[in-house]
């Protein structure tokens, strides 16, 4: 079954415990660079460059729940594309936005924006995309972005867990101000010891992205180190009052990333 909550802006900041606060044209849909479910590969890539794709979905209210179990799962048989770094899809744990009820996400990795380009395009892909996913979704969001200083795998295995964290900036913030959220997203990971990897960036993706140009993902051992961090209330509260005053809005989802023969919805 799919969970959604949702809650207004300040709250989202402050459940979310770190930042944590339509419709749409079916063509724009097709140039999105969907990506199917739960598969890493081995590579390392501590000092390269990653690219960064997270799609997330509205299904509609009435769709049939074995159609959008055709929808993931045809978005899962696209991870042979070589090149997908890393790719998982599935059904989110909950949706803490305020003003959006997304109920499925799509986390891709590429080594290049071209190789994300590349993919976007390949047949298969649009295939998919028109087949199995522009019947099922009302409403979508895509960002797109290179890390900063990534490290670690760039796989996250089955069973980890993930907060994805979109922030939309004030009109007229200068870069300072910028910068200063960023350093203040980043600087999470040293706040929260469950947190394994950390990446944030920019997003280079406007057309898609709803007015989000700010975009993180925390990756968990598992749903139990996220869920821990609603205890941690004071820590969230200090880091929240340092970009406060700069934000417009925020999206946080969590999701559990599930071996591939249990993506069922």
């Amino acid at each position: 079954m799919l969970s959604v909550k949702t809650s207004g802006t300040a709250a989202a900041i402050s459940c979310s415990h770190f930042l944590s606060p339509r419709s749409f044209s079916p063509t724009a849909l097709i140039l999105l660079h969907f990506k199917p479910h739960s598969s890493h590969r081995s590579i390392k890539m501590s000092a390269e460059q990653i690219v960064e794709h997270v799609v997330l979905f509205k299904a509609k209210p009435d769709a049939d729940p074995s159609k959008l179990n055709a929808m993931i799962n045809n978005l899962n048989s696209l991870t042979s594309l070589n090149q997908v770094v890393h790719l998982s899809s599935g059904p989110l744990i909950r949706d803490r936005s305020s003003s959006f009820s997304f109920t499925h996400i799509l986390h891709s990795r590429y080594k290049s924006k071209s190789d994300l380009a590349d993919y976007s395009a390949h047949p298969s892909h649009v295939s998919v995309v028109k087949q199995y996913v522009l019947p099922m979704v009302d409403d979508i969001m895509a960002i797109d972005w290179v890390p900063t200083d990534f490290s670690g795998p760039s796989g996250v295995p089955p069973g980890s867990a993930m907060r994805v964290t979109f922030l939309k900036l004030k009109e007229n913030l200068g870069e300072n101000e910028k910068s200063q959220v960023l350093s203040a997203v980043g600087g999470i990971i040293e706040k929260f010891p469950g947190i394994q990897q950390l990446t944030v960036g920019e997003n280079f993706s406007p057309g898609r992205a709803k007015g989000f140009s700010i975009a993180s993902i925390a990756v968990f051992k598992g749903v139990e180190e996220l869920e821990a961090l609603e205890s941690q209330t004071e820590l969230a509260n200090e880091q929240k009052e340092k970009v406060k005053d700069f934000l417009d809005g925020v999206v946080v989802v969590d999701y559990a990333v599930l071996p591939t023969q249990s993506a069922s919805l």
